[in-house]
């Protein structure tokens, strides 16, 4: 059985967990990080040198990097409405799971450490009203191509760029902070919940 290492509380293993679901596949789930095993001991450092979570374990092959075990698990299961095989159709999937990870994921950063961490190191005022236009600002992008598609990130089905971008629009959706008004974001987010995996996974009342 396929194995991964990380804490339910994650949104980035919560995403593979979703996936895993969508996919009506069963795992085996060990929790590490914060409040648990530590990423530092020496038997998960030989598996992810970052210390991060999640790990997957397939047989001999260990993956780490979230959007990647997405992208994996897809292809595995040969799910090509969720990560097409044609090569165009496959990108723009791709580039909205890459856009998440690069853009969207640093622009809100610094906002949940301080509002709902609480983290010390990040009550900086001016940070904190950066941080939060930024996040803004990029779901205001995923407005727009929402907006197009009238329906899911890169078109009109479910593909892996919503199971990624789900996580993030949730954790958006339940910061404690004051937000635009984005029509075709919120139609969204319903359009997931309508999802047992999402439900279960991401809007689960953890941000």
């Amino acid at each position: 059985m396929i194995r991964i290492l990380g804490k339910s509380s994650s949104i980035n293993v919560r995403k593979v967990l979703w996936l895993c679901v969508e996919l009506g596949i069963s795992l085996d789930q060990e929790e590490w990080g914060s409040g648990h095993r530590s990423t530092q001991e020496p038997e998960f450092l030989a598996l992810n040198p970052n210390a991060m979570v999640p790990v997957l374990l397939d047989g001999p092959l260990v993956l780490w990097e979230s959007n990647t075990i997405c992208r994996y698990l897809a292809a595995r299961h040969d799910r090509q409405d969720l990560l097409p095989a044609a090569p165009a159709e496959r990108a723009l999937v791709e580039q909205w799971m890459d856009w998440q990870a690069t853009e969207l994921n640093n622009a809100w950063r610094y906002a949940f450490m301080g509002l709902v961490r609480h983290s010390p190191e990040h009550k900086d005022p001016v940070q904190l009203a950066g941080s939060m236009a930024n996040w803004h600002r990029h779901m205001r992008i995923l407005e727009d191509q929402l907006s197009r598609t009238g329906a899911f990130a890169a078109g009109a089905q479910l593909s892996l760029a919503d199971i990624v971008l789900g996580l993030s629009t949730h954790r958006w959706m339940s910061a404690p902070m004051e937000r635009p008004e984005l029509p075709a974001v919120r139609a969204y987010y319903e359009r997931l919940c309508e999802r047992p995996g999402f439900r279960l996974h991401g809007a689960n009342g953890m941000p």
